[in-house]
């Protein structure tokens, strides 16, 4: 996905007054990463989590108006790891469909955001499994996962066709409590 299509969806899921830390886990090479890191703007930290530090080393490509704004942090989403600071919001793009317990990880991780945060998360609405999307989240599923992870309802704020079958659609959650 290019930054432009990125930014049109990841835009329509930020709050109006979206604070300056928020971290992206499963970051990988961080598509999403920087458009998180420009939408915040220049007062702003993300920490661009992810388990591959391959991935990562692509931040020392970008600008460093953008670097100096994100921390990678080499970690397993789906293991304890620590964050310097509570967040503000969180993005999990493309990541949690990954995992064979999506509701106890996404628990993990939005409680790392404070209660009011936004918690942003892009998955595919699919319902057969592939090696790319072995525990795919359909919308059907997505209320109750995020539920069980102490988040209100979500609000779809943008969709997309897949060129790989199917529909990306981005839901915008808030931490309770």
């Amino acid at each position: 996905m290019d930054a432009r299509a990125a930014r049109t969806l990841l835009e329509s899921a930020m709050p109006d007054e979206p604070g300056t830390t928020w971290a992206d886990f499963g970051a990988g090479e961080g598509t999403f990463t920087r458009v998180l890191a420009e939408l915040l703007g220049p007062a702003a930290r993300v920490f661009a989590v992810d388990r591959d530090a391959t991935s990562l080393a692509a931040f020392d490509r970008w600008p460093a108006r953008l670097r100096e704004h994100v921390i990678p942090v080499v970690a397993d989403i789906a293991r304890p790891f620590e964050l310097p600071s509570l967040l503000d919001g969180a993005l999990i793009a493309n990541a949690l469909h990954y995992l064979r317990d999506p509701t106890a990880v996404l628990a993990s991780l939005a409680a790392r955001v404070k209660a009011g945060g936004r918690v942003v998360i892009m998955e595919y609405d699919r319902r057969s499994r592939n090696p790319w999307v072995p525990y795919p989240i359909p919308l059907s599923e997505l209320g109750a996962i995020v539920k069980g992870a102490g988040l209100s309802a979500p609000t779809i704020t943008a969709t997309r066709a897949s060129r790989y079958g199917g529909d990306l659609y981005v839901a915008a959650s808030d931490r309770v409590g």
